[in-house]
């Protein structure tokens, strides 16, 4: 992949976001959130890309990934009304689809081509296959980081604004109610990821995330998230009760820690 090749992806992705113009405003604030989310995501891997030491093309395939990991997600809302897969379609999957129907990558090297297209594929897996190597890995890792540095800003932002304000697929539909799920509660306390399928409330959802924590991949992610504060500042929004305060302390603890080592 060449510069030339990246500014034309990046030109392509103006022209397919500016094809959503059509919808009604609540259906554009959401396709316009999506769309600063990419250019941000783009913005944090050229950050993990630098912290971790890529080679410039290296660093190209990364931002392209970075570009379209996300491309799903326009369609997926036009027909859905929604960002959440288990009510619509996996938007990774949806995202592969549009790579390949707008003949995004048709003119770059084989193998170029299909670590773009499994980095996006399977960016959002609660789990990675073992199966899957290097070099590809590398870059499903990278994507895994660089999405969720960016999701904390979007949900931070979301969660500051008044309700009459906020695009309203970004809370996936849950309701703001000042409880939390035990179950959801009990796998922070344990170090462990929060699963979305037993998120009942938007404090879940800001569980989940937090937990999030304990999935991450690069020294670089770690030292950006501890630099801007974004547990801390999540964990402020939550019931200030001794066991959310505990499990969230857990889950610093354990992001200082593992910066510590690095």
């Amino acid at each position: 992949m060449q510069v030339a090749d990246l500014h034309q992806l990046q030109q392509w992705f103006d022209r397919y976001v500016a094809s959503f113009e059509d919808l009604d405003p609540e259906g554009l604030r959401n396709i316009r959130l999506k769309q600063e989310h990419t250019r941000q995501v783009v913005a944090c891997m050229e950050a993990l890309a630098a912290g971790e030491g890529l080679n410039e093309a290296d660093t190209l395939l990364a931002s392209a990934v970075a570009l379209l990991h996300d491309v799903g997600r326009f369609p997926q809302y036009r027909r859905w009304r929604t960002f959440r897969d288990s009510e619509s379609d996996n938007h990774a999957r949806l995202s592969v689809e549009v790579i390949r129907s707008e003949t995004l990558l048709d003119h770059l090297p084989a193998e170029e081509r299909l670590l773009i297209e499994e980095a996006v594929r399977f960016h959002n897996l609660l789990e990675l296959p073992d199966q899957i190597s290097s070099p590809t890995g590398r870059f499903i890792r990278l994507i895994r980081d660089a999405d969720k540095l960016d999701i904390w800003r979007v949900f931070l932002e979301f969660y500051q604004l008044p309700e009459s304000e906020r695009a309203s697929a970004v809370g996936l539909g849950f309701p703001d109610l000042p409880e939390v799920t035990q179950v959801c509660l009990d796998a922070l306390a344990a170090g462990k990821i929060v699963k979305l399928d037993q998120a009942r409330v938007l404090n879940d959802f800001k569980l989940l995330q937090i937990s999030w924590v304990y999935d991450l991949n690069c020294a670089t992610t770690r030292r950006l998230l501890l630099e801007r504060e974004y547990l801390l500042k999540l964990a402020a929004t939550l019931p200030d009760t001794p066991p959310i305060q505990q499990a969230v302390g857990r889950a610093v603890a354990s992001l200082m820690a593992r910066s510590d080592q690095a």
